[in-house]
């Protein structure tokens, strides 16, 4: 490990160090309650409105024995009531009693006066500049979280994204946008040994996607390059990207090429500072205005 790298790994250690420290993480009684942080929060994500216990495990990422023993734990106080859901039996769900909600509502308050706390000492400059600070932190742990996983494209987290994608882009060109009309109208073409489907995800929901096309060593066509606008900004197209550029290395491909409409004048402009240089057009893709190739070193 270089010194670069210690000074980054010693600095984010003495930043969680400040934080459960300042936040009362390591208390049995978080905000004196009574009951450790863990509960506290699965009460606040259940909320008024009950909440699957599936969609809650992958909202906090827990082991499910380890949420299993916060809710049994919280329906002995009788604040959560786990049972199955009236649409489907199959699903559990867990809601909040009439202590649960005046429990929350007393958390509320407790958590308005603990920001407070934090900020009361300070000047308004400092208080500033901690919120935007604070608001960049939880954009970049943000951005930390969302994985990719080659899929299925006709799995339903890929139909999703391509749903959305097929939306956005019927807004955006200036003709609207047919997918049977596109070169690629069936997503089996994503699969192996033609081509990949990658879906990113945060906290198991899909928030972006793209798409490989194969031809052996020859040249790799990158599709349906797609994010979420509730996560642009955080670097995933970029990474997305990366991502397919590094599944087409890893087979053997030397060139990656694509093309793009002129309506989306991010994604051209993340192109060309990704290395990508603009060529003649290699195919009749009918929403196609620039073409683009890059050599993968």
């Amino acid at each position: 490990m270089d010194d670069s790298t210690r000074g980054t790994i010693d600095t984010v250690r003495s930043f969680n160090r400040a934080v459960t420290t300042r936040l009362g993480v390591m208390s049995d009684s978080f905000l004196g309650r009574g009951r450790p942080l863990g509960e506290a929060r699965v009460l606040w994500e259940v909320g008024p409105e009950g909440v699957e216990i599936r969609s809650l495990r992958s909202r906090l990422d827990l082991d499910s024995g380890y949420l299993s023993r916060l809710l049994r734990s919280l329906e002995s106080a009788g604040l959560v009531i786990v049972e199955q859901s009236d649409r489907d039996h199959r699903v559990r769900q867990a809601r909040l009693t009439r202590k649960g909600l005046q429990e929350r509502a007393t958390l509320d308050a407790r958590s308005d006066a603990f920001a407070a706390s934090l900020l009361d000492p300070l000047n308004e400059r400092q208080r500033r500049r901690l919120t935007a600070a604070m608001a960049d932190v939880e954009r970049l742990l943000t951005a930390s979280l969302v994985m990719f996983d080659v899929t299925d494209p006709r799995s339903p987290d890929a139909t999703s994204c391509l749903d959305r994608y097929y939306a956005e882009i019927d807004e955006r060109f200036e003709a609207g946008f047919h997918v049977e009309h596109s070169l690629v109208p069936d997503p089996g073409e994503f699969t192996p040994p033609r081509g990949l489907f990658l879906v990113a995800r945060l906290r198991s929901d899909p928030v972006g996607c793209g798409a490989l096309k194969l031809r052996g060593a020859g040249p790799a066509d990158i599709k349906r390059m797609w994010v979420d606008p509730a996560v642009r900004g955080l670097g995933v197209g970029r990474r997305l990207l990366s991502e397919l550029e590094r599944h087409a290395a890893e087979r053997g491909v030397t060139t990656v090429r694509l093309e793009t409409n002129r309506a989306l004048v991010e994604a051209i402009a993340m192109y060309r500072s990704a290395g990508y240089e603009e060529v003649d057009a290699f195919n009749d893709e009918p929403y196609g205005d620039h073409w683009f190739s890059k050599h993968l070193a």
